[in-house]
């Protein structure tokens, strides 16, 4: 009887001791889940099967500064705490009046040559940096740069490029950082007087290679690890020199881009669609000219296709792209645009790029190219050769090719002669039919057309194999 109980004892023990060491161990593993980036539980949700993939942290938003916790009445130099840290007005102040433009109670206004600026640094890097601008009361416009230091403020240098405030509605600024390691920046006032202007909203989207959004570096097409966006090779041999004016080089972390001065669109872009690519983020409609560009060439506007009869049509989809916001914002600059007739957009081409996602969601990752060719298209006004004063031409082709491999590791090795392969080139036109399999086509013939060496590193036997034929599927 003793014996019984004793033994009934030691075994309830053991069970608690069991119980809690899970009850432990299980709370240690969602505190882990709670302190990672927003975006990662639902991303982790959507991992393909690449155990031995190295994730990296995934782009989040490291803070959004509202300016609405601090105070600041007088213009002369001092630091002002709010909840991210301590900042310096230099020949600024906090406004509160209803003449300062602003998005809750108060905003930064600044005048003269004055600097907003940070003591303080961030860990995670900047992809994107964004923030609200508007020109105080009825003063005159102003100008305006970012200026970011990777060295705790012993230096800065100038990142984009300088932004007009003329308006007294509030716009938002974007510019794209894509800067690993710590740093800190500034907005100064660069022109304008005693002309103020407002700034608020200043928010910072982390940096990280673009592994958990999509893609990774390219800057020199030298990178060949899974799920890069430029593993199928450098079409053009785009490089990012200023000499290169009608080939230049873009990595946006989400894709990767040769884009045209001349034209005003991108040549080629490419990138990877994998389950880590999509997520839950909406569309941001976050349409904007590239500030990354070179200052003396001309920076497409959200406006510039305005009246045109063309829609503003995404190479890199902001479909592809909803696994942050900042991976979706990326793909609204003006730099992955193209002049796309309406049908042509909203009809064939969308189904096209909801069939690409549908593989992906199916157990599969794609490699996409797309771009455009020819001169002269046809939107809801008719024909025309270009748009935007002539500064944006209107391509007469839309074309597109995706390499779909099942989820695995090591790509590039994988894809064989036997990988399914699908070229599509449509004609620039409302007239364009809504089914987009009437226009598949080969990779030959894309080639043809353009002069480019699509999926050039691929062995040239497989790049003979799935040039040549055309998808039936």
């Amino acid at each position: 009887m003793y014996s019984a109980i004793l033994y009934k004892t030691i075994l309830m023990n053991l069970k608690n001791l069991l119980l809690s060491t899970l009850t432990t161990a299980f709370f240690f593993v969602a505190c882990s889940k709670q302190i990672a980036a927003p975006e990662e539980n639902a991303l982790n949700a959507n991992l393909s099967a690449k155990s031995s993939l190295s994730v990296t942290q995934a782009i989040t938003q490291t803070f959004a500064e509202t300016f609405e916790s601090g105070s600041k009445t007088a213009y002369a130099t001092g630091n002002v705490t709010f909840g991210s840290g301590s900042w310096t007005f230099n020949d600024a102040l906090v406004g509160n009046s209803s003449t300062d433009r602003k998005s809750g109670a108060q905003s930064v206004r600044i005048r003269n040559t004055g600097i907003l600026g940070m003591n303080f640094n961030v860990t995670t890097g900047a992809s994107t940096i964004s923030f609200k601008y508007a020109v105080y009361g009825t003063d005159a416009a102003s100008n305006f740069q970012l200026w970011v230091s990777a060295n705790g403020g012993s230096s800065y240098t100038q990142t984009g490029a300088t932004i007009t405030a003329s308006g007294t509605a509030l716009n938002t600024a974007t510019f794209t950082v894509n800067q690993a390691g710590t740093l800190r920046f500034q907005i100064r006032k660069t022109t304008g007087g005693t002309n103020r202007i407002n700034i608020d909203d200043f928010t910072i989207n982390s940096y990280d290679d673009g592994n958990t959004g999509g893609g990774g570096d390219g800057g020199s097409g030298g990178s060949v690890g899974d799920n890069t966006n430029l593993l199928l090779g450098n079409p053009s041999g785009a490089t990012n020199s200023l000499t290169s004016a009608t080939n230049y080089l873009m990595d946006q972390t989400y894709f990767v881009e040769s884009y045209n001065r001349d034209r005003g669109t991108p040549n080629w872009v490419s990138w990877y669609v994998g389950s880590s690519s999509l997520g839950s983020t909406g569309r941001t409609d976050d349409f904007r000219a590239d500030q990354s560009l070179p200052s003396s060439w001309y920076h497409v506007q959200n406006t510039s296709y305005s009246g045109s009869g063309f829609d503003r049509g995404h190479n890199c989809p902001s479909g592809d792209r909803t696994s942050s916001t900042a991976a979706n914002q990326a793909t609204f600059l003006m730099t992955n645009m193209i002049p796309q007739a309406s049908n042509n957009n909203q009809q064939s081409w969308a189904t096209l790029e909801n069939y690409s996602r549908s593989l992906v969601t199916a157990g599969n990752e794609v490699y996409i190219i797309m771009g455009s060719y020819g001169t002269g298209g046809t939107g809801s006004n008719g024909f025309t050769t270009t748009i935007d004063g002539g500064k944006v031409t209107v391509p007469s082709n839309v074309w597109k090719v995706i390499v779909v491999l099942p989820n695995g590791n090591g790509d590039l090795s994988r894809i064989t002669s036997a990988t399914r392969v699908i070229a599509v080139n449509t004609p620039n036109t409302n007239s364009i039919g809504t089914d987009w399999k009437q226009y598949r086509c080969s990779v030959r013939s894309i080639e043809s057309a353009t002069g480019y060496n699509l999926l050039s590193a691929l062995p040239q036997s497989v790049q003979d194999a799935l040039e040549t034929g055309i998808d039936n599927q």
